[in-house]
């Protein structure tokens, strides 16, 4: 039995990640478990015989001194060797901690170790599919694993080992059906848990717990449905004056201050609500928006009986919607909240097909392990939203394969888990949704937010992205080639090759029409491909904008297509899926019982025509209709051609479609609009006019108190140079000195944010090349890999490390605290004049006679500046410097519009030299004060 196996959970920690580059270990732990108890643990520093890396010291707390008595490898190897004997060798990244004790065994003579490994990473997605995160400090976190000093060997194993005990207990948790299916599925893993599976399948199968909180769905074991029972309640009054206000905060949260920012608020929400009229509320950090609108939405939903909606841009503000600020207001109220989160059903998986899939073979690893992330999921999951799901960038193909979308079948409500949703929409006082879904309403048969009193839309400039984005569509060669390779040949292993061997085996389908219809395929991919050949050679006539630069782009009106074989190619399109519906039509109506895996082959053919049906769609709308209302341009990569091929299609305005929206509701139900940019200095209507919200709704403009932000200093820096009148090669060179020298005054914890992508990376790369940051951990957007959220996590997790960020770091990412001392803003953020929307929304205004500048570009800049600053201070205790390197914020008439967007704050105009002594200073006094608070606090 598992129980009595013997487990050595091994951590260590080394100088980097390559033995073979001369990286070696500076400390090793082995936690040695049976039974599920730690029986010993061996842990030792390690002499490393050569400097521990700055970076590596900061991460680890590990420094030269440390190991400066430890001994070498070679005098620890056969004590090492002899404990990990007959033991299932466990680490969180095998590939890493494993593969490095290899060599180092190699090195000190001793022959490879052979034996089972598991992977508590692997096994961790599997039985954690929701976790966000699955590094060792996040899931001890999650799990209430003590971990105090993590990236310290003895501290990891140890918590390695406990997380390996929590999966176990996890997997005895779990429906005797779903281990089932993770223990058949198991095998193509990259290590060991098929043997832990087996062994919790014995236990199971002798357990005769009912699983009570189960229902089946064929071979599937899904969480039952949780009933909502609404419990009596006492009516609740709206707190009118700022007394009653105070005594319902201070009753439930004693050290709650008053912001007298947020109570007007609520009383200005409460008011439209009742008077169901339209609001705008321009709300800054600090003044505790979200409290703000959820305390009187509620209170107004329960005395009147009524549902209200809120609706907002991020998942992040959706998550902390429900998982954090809900429940302040529940205990505020002392009342339960009957709430439901509403997305688009293409957020939601369709158990039916999940379940086709499951007997899929061939499957790739990535694939393997999200069927059993989603197995896991179904048994704990009571929404079905798949955006709970933390899966590889590989096993979301899997995930899209899955969701429900108009051709899903109806299945039972118990299964259905968008229709569910629905369903508990009907009795919910609080709907919670985001803007796509809301947009999404415009096209929905039955719309479902016919019965909403009043709605709240939050991050409200956002709504006009979100309006964008709706209609948007994107063309790109890669996916059409896959969608292409999808179907294949008679002569491969692809779909067609398959369905024409299950339909010729029941002897349904004349061969000729499989002739036929290879025939039209061949026929579409060489079409397709001569379309291509035509953009390519079309683009040869537009240069990169930049020297050395690859990437060119040219809007699609600029080019002489040959229309006759754009329309070609929808023709052939259209004819292989008249062909491929028609040979599904004879083998369907020709079988009365398909057999279950070849079922499988037909669902798949069905689901790629309906695929081909969307495509042909896309094709028509970005090469056939052209319209003065979109634009429409082409992007690719010289050095990818045809490969790079990208054809975007946005709308240039989207007042009428959110007007469209938006115009029946307004007539029966109140509309709050709220966000923290919402005007700019000299044009407060600027977010307003592009909503198309009437000039006769007020906009309520809410400041938190200069106390706030009383941690806040702002600094212009008057000696750089004037990038029109230097190279950019000089002006590079300037802003790297300049970042290089802040970012010692401060001791890193530092955001950069940049307009420019290529500035970015020249400046970057100059700033590695110098290596006068070399003790500084640098992470750049399109530089660094990973998302943006993997690059904020990394940033934050060491203190002496810089971002470099460009559009999206500008706003919607928190990092509160002494994680962030300091925002550089390189370049004013104006929009490339070359930035096709911008440009296609520049030619209208110009058209009509107005100013592009004052009316687009100085107020989209303004705003990004605003969210920019935002980045700074995300509390009252929070401290920071706001630095602008350019000097047109001084030079330049329109400078002060940019400081007035600001808060009341000190800015200080000074030469670098100067502003950088006043910043060395200020975090000197910082760090003295934080000291005097740890002082105090002890």
């Amino acid at each position: 039995m598992m129980e009595s196996q013997k487990f050595a959970i091994v951590d260590l920690e080394t100088t980097g990640h390559s033995p073979a580059s001369g990286d070696r270990m500076i400390q090793i732990a082995i936690v040695i478990m049976k039974d599920w108890c730690i029986e010993k643990t061996f842990t030792s520093f390690i002499h490393p015989g050569k400097p521990i890396p700055i970076f590596i010291q900061d991460l680890t707390n590990i420094t030269d001194a440390d190991v400066a008595n430890a001994l070498p490898f070679e005098d620890h190897a056969y004590e090492i060797y002899e404990l990990l004997q007959d033991a299932i060798f466990v680490a969180h990244n095998t590939d890493f901690d494993l593969s490095f004790l290899q060599s180092e065994f190699m090195r000190a003579g001793l022959p490879k170790w052979r034996g089972k490994k598991i992977d508590t990473v692997e096994l961790s997605k599997i039985l954690f599919p929701t976790s966000l995160s699955y590094k060792l400090g996040d899931l001890a976190a999650d799990l209430d694993i003590p971990l105090d000093n993590a990236h310290r060997a003895d501290d990891d194993a140890k918590a390695c080992a406990y997380l390996l005990k929590k999966c176990w207990e996890e997997l005895l948790s779990l429906p005797l059906t779903t281990v089932e299916q993770l223990h058949k599925k198991s095998f193509q893993l990259k290590t060991n848990i098929s043997q832990l599976l087996f062994d919790a399948l014995q236990i199971k199968r002798k357990s005769v717990e009912q699983e009570k909180e189960i229902i089946y769905y064929n071979q599937l074991a899904l969480k039952k449905r949780p009933v909502k029972t609404k419990d009596w309640e006492k009516p609740i009054q709206f707190p009118k004056t700022v007394d009653e206000k105070m005594l319902l905060f201070q009753q439930r949260i004693p050290s709650f201050e008053e912001r007298p920012g947020q109570f007007q608020m609520m009383d200005a929400i409460w008011e439209h609500l009742n008077n169901k009229s339209e609001l705008m509320i321009e709300a800054s950090t600090g003044i505790g928006k979200t409290i703000g609108y959820l305390l009187p939405s509620v209170i107004y939903a329960k005395q009147n009986n009524k549902k209200v909606c809120i609706s907002t841009y991020t998942t992040h503000l959706l998550e902390q919607l429900l998982a954090s600020e809900l429940p302040k207001v529940e205990k505020i109220l002392g009342c339960n909240v009957n709430v439901t989160l509403l997305k688009g059903k293409q957020n939601y998986v369709d158990v039916a097909k999940f379940e086709q899939l499951l007997n899929l073979r061939d499957l790739s690893y990535d694939e393997t392990l999200t069927i059993l992330q989603v197995l896991v999921w179904l048994s704990k999951t009571t929404t079905g939203d798949l955006t709970e799901l933390n899966v590889s960038g590989g096993g979301q193909l899997f995930i899209d394969k899955i969701r429900k979308n108009n051709e899903s079948s109806k299945q039972q409500q118990s299964f259905d888990y968008y229709e569910r949703a629905i369903q508990e929409s009907e009795q919910a006082e609080l709907i919670i949704t985001n803007h796509a879904m809301l947009l999404a309403d415009i096209v929905r048969n039955e719309p479902i937010f016919d019965s909403i009193d009043g709605w709240i839309i939050d991050e409200a400039h956002q709504f006009i992205q979100a309006a964008v984005n709706r209609d948007e569509t994107i063309f790109t060669f890669t996916n059409w080639k896959y969608v292409f390779g999808q179907i294949g040949l008679s002569t491969d292993e692809q779909l067609f090759s398959k369905f024409q061997a299950v339909a010729l085996k029941n002897q349904l389908v004349p061969i000729q029409l499989f002739h036929q219809l290879e025939w039209k395929y061949m026929r579409l991919v060489n079409l397709f491909d001569k379309a291509m050949q035509e953009i390519v050679f079309q683009m040869k006539g537009f240069k990169p904008k930049g020297k050395g630069e690859t990437k060119q782009s040219a809007f699609l009106s600029e080019l002489v297509l040959d229309q006759g074989l754009m329309k070609s190619v929808s023709h052939a399109m259209q004819n292989w899926i008249e062909l491929a519906e028609r040979i599904v039509e004879i083998f369907k109506g020709d079988i009365e019982q398909v057999p279950k895996q070849h079922k499988i082959v037909v669902e798949q053919w069905e689901y790629w025509i309906r695929e081909y049906k969307i495509k042909v769609a896309e094709w028509d709308e970005v090469f056939l209709q052209q319209s003065t209302e979109y634009s429409s341009w082409i992007e690719i990569d010289v050095r990818n051609l045809p490969g790079s091929i990208r054809v975007i299609k946005k709308p240039i305005d989207i007042t009428n479609t959110i007007q469209h929206l938006l115009n029946p509701i307004r007539e029966k139900a109140a509309i709050i609009w709220t966000s923290g940019s919402l005007s700019v200095p000299n044009n407060e209507r600027f977010i307003a006019d592009q909503l198309g919200i009437n000039r006769s709704v007020p906009l309520l403009t809410l400041q938190a108190p200069t106390q706030y932000y009383k941690g806040a200093q702002a600094y212009i820096v008057t000696d750089m140079p004037d990038i029109q009148a230097v190279s950019q090669t000089d002006f590079i060179e300037s802003v790297a000195l300049a970042i290089t020298r802040i970012v010692r005054a401060t001791n890193g914890r530092c955001f950069v944010l940049f307009t420019s992508q290529d500035m970015l990376r020249k400046t970057v790369e100059l700033i590695q090349e110098s290596e006068l940051l070399h003790d500084y951990m640098l992470f750049a957007q399109g530089v660094t890999n990973g998302s943006r959220m993997r690059l904020l996590k990394a940033f934050q997790k060491f203190s002496h490390s810089v971002l470099f960020g460009t559009n999206s770091f500008w706003e919607g990412v928190d990092v509160p605290g002494e994680t962030l001392s300091s925002v550089i803003v390189v370049r004013l953020p104006f929009s490339s004049p070359d930035e096709p929307t911008f440009k296609a929304k520049s030619l209208l205004i110009q058209q009509q006679g107005r100013n592009a500048f004052t009316e687009l570009s100085l107020p989209e800049a303004i705003l990004r500046f605003k969210q920019g600053f935002g980045r700074l201070i995300r509390s009252s205790q929070d401290k920071g410097v706001f630095i602008v390197l350019d000097r047109r914020i001084e030079s330049k008439s329109y400078g002060v519009e940019f400081l007035k967007s600001l808060p009341k704050i000190s800015i200080q105009k000074l030469p670098l030299q100067d502003m950088v002594l006043e910043v060395e200073h200020w975090y000197n006094n910082k760090d003295e004060e934080r000291k005097q608070v740890d002082e105090n606090d002890k």
